[in-house]
């Protein structure tokens, strides 16, 4: 629905809290995947590239972001593949909107992100929240001076992934919202 702020959602961080300790991670499983991105960076002979990437990913994360109040798109440098390899395992559809990037790891001339500029360009005026683990206090300002709508830029700790606190905070910026 359009008239539905968008949530702007990262993997690596937010939904795969790559930085945890296996043994803090309760409900999770994990999966071996051959993300494009990460196989590109990496000798296909090399033991790492045959084990492909370990993705921690919580099954019931998918039905918990449906049920808020946004319209959810992938903001991700899985873009696509995060339809077909993510989606399936947490109960999300196949066919999110995806943010694709112009250049991966662009360098910011002002020091921002390099997600920050195209995902403000990519939201086109919209309300939004963007749950990603880079986010800086740079690129809040930046998006309170140049996005005309309201903003949540949400930092997500890779350590833990998504919490309980961060699916309220979410629910209660989208209930402040005029006409929510």
């Amino acid at each position: 629905m359009m008239d539905r702020p968008l949530l702007l959602l990262d993997v690596d961080g937010p939904l795969n809290p790559f930085r945890s300790r296996l043994a803090g991670l309760h409900g999770y499983t994990t999966h071996r995947m051959h993300p494009a991105l990460w196989m590109a960076r990496r000798a296909p002979d090399s033991p790492s590239a045959r084990r492909g990437l370990r993705v921690r990913l919580h099954p019931t994360h998918g039905p918990r972001l449906q049920a808020l109040p946004f319209e959810l798109a992938w903001a991700t440098t899985w873009m696509h593949q995060a339809n077909t390899m993510i989606s399936p395992h947490i109960g999300l559809p196949g066919d999110l909107p995806v943010i694709e990037w112009p250049e991966l790891f662009a360098h910011d001339p002002d020091g921002l992100y390099w997600k920050t500029r195209p995902l403000l360009e990519w939201a086109a005026g919209r309300p939004f929240a963007w749950v990603d683990d880079m986010i800086t206090a740079k690129d809040r300002a930046w998006a309170r001076a140049h996005h005309p709508a309201p903003s949540l830029l949400l930092r997500i700790r890779p350590r833990h992934g998504l919490r309980a606190r961060d699916f309220t905070t979410l629910t209660r910026w989208a209930a402040s919202l005029p006409g929510t």
